[in-house]
């Protein structure tokens, strides 16, 4: 099996070289888009990426679509816009575009508790009530769920879980609800298990009744990779290595296959154009209200199922995706009735350089994009940059004493805090040993540090363990999360000051 990556992987070299003939596909008239081709042609070559496939609609008409490379090496199958490629969390707007379907049928309460939509597994918490966790900010990842992953790998020797046990051993809360911005795939994973428990049906056909037909989105599924065939791009890792098919545990967070074509129709739908065989599933005032920020201070502004954002000086709504073998990006500008749709089956940055290359072809230069611009996003990128390790704020010098909740029980954790930014930390019976890569910024304090989380999940792959936790009413309380290339796989930690430091 090639070796697995992790949500910020980055990747080296690999596959085999491509010939020219495989660069070639559909090419569109006209040349607004010389340099994105040249720079998906570059990437391309010099990164070995097998696939890729990019859209562009401007003004309700696809102005650009084309594939490029091999969505199958061994079986030299070309990627066309119509190909299926993984896109990971690019499925978590068409989830969202599912739950505020529901909504809108009153099948499901945006400002109720997601509980109140769950059958025996539900969202739970020792610390805050569950009832903060709405649905409307599980879709915003306000709720305070945790930082979660999962890929099973087929003949890995184990089942992947299913959604509810999922939820019955990741769904709690580390944070208060609406205190964070926390992304969260099993927030997400709240969210699909919600539309199969209303609707009585499994996700992945709500979605093609409710989402994909209605959008006329023909060549997008749910699924895992298995049985796709020569419609679907193959997901590739290193050393001229396809990955397996592989399941995800929260399918409403990362599941979807979809066409470059599809996706970028996608995007027209949310940005309100009438697109021929569409329906409007949505009310304009939904699809705007999905589009608005609905996170708590100055950082990551996410709205329901969106990112939004200021890219030289044009709103930007949008969403990334990556896993092993996949990078996607759907952007959306709605000043300028814009869609740019890329996607790759290799991770590679390639993608949002591409993405970005393509709209500024019809973008119009904005007005304040010059070196002024520049200099306060740089002023505003300082102002929030975590304070250096050696400033450890005096309110949390000294040790501190808890555990970390783990679905399989209890686990002791300790954590001394030096005036000069080392922090010492103890998991259970183990050596104890300094926080790593350690940063502390408006009461957080994150670091990741060499041990083993003693839960029969866990103990399947080596790990290290990444904390994150807030101090908050005298007490640090946050997450541990056991992350590998396989998994990230959070519990609750509180803990309470027993040693005040100087």
């Amino acid at each position: 099996m090639p070796r697995t990556l992790g949500p910020t992987f980055r990747l080296g070299a690999t596959l085999l070289a491509l010939a020219p003939s495989a660069l070639r596909s559909q090419a569109p008239s006209g040349e607004p888009f010389a340099a994105a081709r040249a720079l998906v042609r570059s990437a391309m070559a010099e990164q070995r990426i097998p696939a890729m496939a990019v859209a562009v609609a401007k003004d309700g008409r696809i102005v650009w679509e084309e594939g490029f490379g091999w969505a199958n090496v061994a079986r030299r199958v070309r990627a066309t816009p119509h190909t299926m490629f993984s896109v990971a969390s690019v499925t978590k707007p068409m989830t969202a575009t599912l739950v505020m379907r529901l909504v809108e049928q009153r099948r499901v309460g945006l400002d109720r508790p997601a509980n109140d939509f769950l059958g025996a597994a539900k969202v739970r918490s020792d610390a805050w009530s569950p009832a903060g966790a709405t649905v409307r900010r599980v879709l915003s990842h306000t709720a305070g769920l945790p930082f979660h992953y999962e890929w099973v790998y087929r003949g890995e020797g184990h089942r992947g879980r299913t959604g509810d046990e999922a939820i019955a051993r990741y769904g709690v809360l580390v944070a208060p609800p609406a205190a964070v911005f926390q992304y969260s795939n099993i927030g997400y994973g709240v969210l699909g298990a919600i539309v199969e428990r209303v609707s009585g049906r499994r996700y992945a056909d709500v979605m093609q009744t409710e989402v994909f037909r209605p959008l006329g989105m023909r060549h997008t599924v749910v699924s895992n990779g298995a049985g796709l065939g020569d419609t679907a791009a193959v997901r590739y890792a290193t050393e001229r290595e396809p990955y397996p098919p592989y399941d995800l545990d929260t399918p409403a967070g990362g599941a979807v296959y979809t066409s470059v074509h599809d996706l970028v129709r996608f995007g027209m739908f949310h940005l309100g154009n009438r697109v021929p065989g569409q329906q409007p599933i949505l009310r304009d005032a939904t699809r705007r209200a999905m589009q608005q920020p609905a996170t708590p201070g100055s950082g990551d502004q996410y709205g329901l199922g969106w990112l939004v954002d200021d890219h030289d000086g044009h709103r930007r709504v949008f969403h990334p995706g990556d896993m092993p073998g996949v990078r996607a990006r759907l952007n959306l500008y709605p000043g300028a009735n814009l869609v740019v749709a890329v996607v790759a089956n290799q991770y590679t940055e390639a993608v949002d350089r591409v993405a970005d290359a393509a709209a500024a072809a019809l973008l119009p230069r904005a007005a304040d994009a010059g070196p002024e611009r520049e200099a306060r996003a740089a002023a505003a990128d300082a102002a929030a940059a975590p304070d250096a390790p050696s400033t450890a704020p005096p309110e949390l010098l000294g040790e501190w004493a808890g555990q970390i909740t783990t679905a399989d029980g209890p686990v002791p954790l300790t954590l001394r805090v030096q005036p000069d930014g080392d922090v010492h930390v103890q998991l259970g019976d183990e050596l104890r040993t300094l926080l790593n890569d350690v940063s502390f910024a408006r009461g957080r304090l994150v670091g990741r540090f060499a041990g083993t989380l003693p839960t029969e999940d866990a103990r399947r792959h080596p790990h290290s363990v990444l904390l994150t936790v807030w101090l908050r009413d005298g007490k640090l309380a946050g997450a541990a999360t056991a992350q590998s290339d396989h998994f990230a796989l959070s519990s609750y930690v509180e803990l309470r000051e027993t040693t005040r430091g100087k």
